[in-house]
C-alpha cells in the first residue's frame, strides 16, 4: 500500500521544508533513498522522482550506494526551478501541484509520523480471500437428490 494523497503532501513538504535542520537530514536521505513505487499518486510520484533525480550526488563509481545533497544551496536551486517552473517536473505538473514544496509541514510531523510514513510506504495491502466453495451445494449433490 502506497502513501495517500495527504501523507505524500506532507513527506514532500518534510523533504523540501526541513532539509537545513540536522536532525532531520539522515531521515530526508533515508526517505530519497526509498522505491518511488511508495508514493501512491501521480503526481506526487513525479515530484518525488524529480527531487530524488535533481538531489542525487554525482558517483564515480557505480557500486557505490547512493548518496544524497541535503542541504545548502543545491537543495534550495532544485526546489526552486520545480517551483518557478513545473514542466522540469513533468509534463502535466501545475504550479498548483508544486505550490506546498518548501512549506514546513507543522508539528505534527515528527519522528512518530516519520516511523509511521515508513510503515505504509511499504505496507502491503491484505488480499481478501474467495468464499469458500464449501458453502456452495456441488452440482453433483443436486443430481442425486434428483435421481431418488
Amino acid at each position: 500500500m502506497a502513501l495517500d494523497t495527504e501523507s505524500g503532501k506532507r513527506m514532500l513538504q518534510l523533504v523540501t521544508s526541513r532539509y537545513n535542520n540536522r536532525e532531520w537530514r539522515n531521515k530526508i536521505e533515508k526517505t530519497l533513498s526509498l522505491s518511488p513505487s511508495g508514493v501512491g499518486d501521480e503526481v506526487q510520484r513525479a515530484i518525488f522522482l524529480y527531487l530524488k533525480h535533481g538531489l542525487k550526488a554525482y558517483k564515480s563509481r557505480r557500486a557505490d550506494p547512493d548518496s544524497w545533497i541535503v542541504g545548502g544551496y543545491a537543495t534550495t536551486e532544485v526546489i526552486e526551478r520545480a517551483k518557478f517552473d513545473p514542466t522540469v517536473v513533468g509534463a502535466t505538473i501545475t504550479k498548483e501541484d508544486v505550490a506546498s514544496l518548501g512549506v514546513d509541514p507543522g508539528p505534527e510531523v515528527d519522528q512518530a509520523w516519520w516511523e509511521e510514513m515508513l510503515v505504509a510506504w511499504f505496507e502491503e495491502p491484505e488480499t481478501e480471500e474467495p468464499p469458500a466453495e464449501s458453502e456452495q451445494p456441488a452440482p453433483d449433490d443436486d443430481r442425486k437428490k434428483a435421481e431418488a
